[in-house]
């Protein structure tokens, strides 16, 4: 069961990429929770993912449990532990729930752990297999920012759930999908002056190359800014967004992150749909809450984005933005933060032909996430 994502929008070839390291796709993702049992009811519930696979007591594992979602080719495992102490408690006493896990989906993991170690990378997990009555798996890993792993995963062998070790999680509680795809996205934060030192590290390391930079003129308000450059693959399949904190008169989103973070992290995941009023609609009935704009933001966006497909007013309803490249327009929105610490959140977007990240909606959304850091006292 493959995550590749599929649309043509995102087949593009990046040629400044250099692709010694094939990506087929984003694998999953692991977070890392305090209770991975609730955490999964609630991207049940309010998200609209399926149970498709489980690990813990019942197939021997003793020390952890792992609970794993998914919604089209979004693949999420939420995983706590079941021991005091051990890597997985310490991380969460640091960090709070968050992503410790971007897996990566390859046809070799064992040559793409050599290729990235040869070029400087930290080994993480030297390549492995694992094996049942489904297939055999391929695993390697490396270190990235903060405490973040990518693990390879080369799964052409195996026709199981999920990955060896894991049983089949059929509940008969039966969710409805919130009409999510794919991950378009994932934004990384990092700490003062580490942009560019991260931005290396997947150039030199993994191949990718720089799609787009922001620099603190084009992200920033009257109160705080921040820089982001966004890397990519070779075939546009995987691209990381990496943010950094610039000098403002207050504290930045950046900041409040890593703070409560403490360090470098996942920032945020975006995630595609085909009908993003639809997924909205739904999501907010479910109860997912979303930053707001002014309304106000809606009198002069036509005239900023030209004619759009979409009637405006359920757009003004639901606080979606607007967006235009040279190759078309993009409609996306932010969640609040879906955890008790003001770090994690996603994003909805849906690309109408647009590549890039919604530059011109920076201003306002900078400005809605200030309001919320205003009501935390972390502003």
């Amino acid at each position: 069961m493959s995550t590749n994502i599929t649309p043509q929008d995102l087949e593009k070839v990046n040629p400044l990429a250099e692709d010694f390291l094939p990506l087929l796709g984003t694998d999953y993702v692991e977070l890392y929770v305090g209770n991975a049992k609730q955490a999964a009811y609630y991207y049940q519930t309010a998200w609209g993912f399926e149970p498709i696979a489980y690990a813990g007591l019942e197939t021997g594992r003793k020390d952890s449990v792992s609970y794993v979602l998914q919604q089209d080719k979004i693949r999420l495992v939420l995983t706590s532990p079941l021991q005091p102490d051990g890597d997985i408690n310490k991380h969460i006493n640091a960090h709070g729930d968050g992503v410790k896990v971007v897996a990566l989906w390859v046809d070799d993991a064992t040559k793409s752990y050599e290729e990235t170690v040869k070029r400087g990378a930290q080994s993480y997990m030297e390549p492995r297999t694992e094996e049942d009555k489904n297939g055999t798996v391929v695993f390697s890993g490396i270190h990235t920012y903060g405490e973040t792993v990518h693990i390879f995963v080369e799964r052409k062998n195996y026709h199981g759930a999920f990955l060896p070790g894991f049983m089949p999680w059929n509940k008969s509680y039966k969710t409805q999908s919130a009409g999510l795809k794919y991950i378009d996205h994932m934004v990384g934060n990092v700490g003062w002056n580490e942009m560019n030192k991260w931005c290396e590290f997947y150039a030199k390391v993994m191949g990718f190359a720089q799609l787009v930079s922001f620099d603190d003129k084009d992200i920033s308000t009257e109160y705080t800014a921040l820089m982001s450059k966004v890397m990519s693959n070779g075939n546009g399949r995987i691209k990381f967004p990496i943010n950094e904190p610039a000098e403002g008169r207050k504290k930045s989103q950046i900041e409040e992150y890593i703070d409560f973070y403490n360090g470098a992290g996942v920032q945020h995941m975006a995630l595609a749909t085909d009908n993003i009023i639809e997924t909205v609609s739904s999501l907010q009935k479910r109860g997912v809450e979303f930053l707001t704009v002014p309304s106000s933001y809606y009198e002069t966006v036509l005239d900023r984005v030209g004619e759009i497909d979409e009637d405006l007013e359920p757009l003004k309803e639901l606080g979606i933005l607007i967006d235009r490249d040279d190759e078309g327009y993009l409609l996306q929105i932010f969640t609040k933060p879906v955890l008790d610490r003001p770090t994690m959140f996603f994003e909805i977007i849906q690309r109408k032909g647009a590549q890039s990240f919604g530059k011109g909606n920076f201003k306002a959304l900078f400005e809605a996430i200030e309001r919320e850091q205003e009501q935390r006292g972390t502003l």
